[in-house]
């Protein structure tokens, strides 16, 4: 079952499936799945970014590939331009870590993490950073690049 939401960007539709679970279609920022709970105030389409880091990012088949470290933001486009994921290391130290385009994720909200729909090996070969020498996010080519390797539309096309 899908309806349009009247809160939601036209195009965008709310997808039952016929279990109750909703989740977003055809948005350019992070999808939901799952039973979203009905209270006031935040909830899982609007909330704290800070609410949002150190959640766990799993891949479709429930392996754990690392923590949400930071989201970023294009402040002059008003949009949440990529999720920062952190893997491997201890404590902080040694994390390798991921730009992972904003809409390559999906919010689970029944298990409380992200998916991301990448097996582990594809993950470990994307291209990574370390907390001393991040990329140059603001590059269009570098953006560009990224987002054809997660299989995402840029946001700004």
């Amino acid at each position: 079952m899908s309806k349009q939401d009247p809160n939601l960007p036209e195009g965008t539709t709310l997808t039952t499936g016929g279990t109750g679970s909703l989740s977003t279609a055809g948005t350019r920022g992070a999808k939901i799945e799952g039973t979203p709970e009905e209270t006031p105030g935040p909830g899982p389409r609007i909330m704290a970014a800070s609410t949002l880091e150190g959640d766990e990012v799993r891949n479709r088949q429930g392996e754990k590939l690392g923590t949400l470290e930071e989201i970023m933001l294009d402040v002059g486009n008003g949009r949440i331009a990529y999720a920062v994921l952190a893997t491997g290391g201890f404590l902080g130290i040694g994390d390798k870590l991921f730009a992972i385009p904003w809409p390559a994720l999906t919010l689970d909200t029944d298990n409380e993490c992200f998916i991301l729909d990448v097996d582990r090996e594809r993950l470990q070969n994307a291209p990574g950073f370390d907390k001393n020498h991040w990329p140059a996010m603001a590059d269009e080519r570098w953006a560009s690049e990224l987002h054809r390797y997660y299989g995402t539309d840029p946001y700004w096309s």
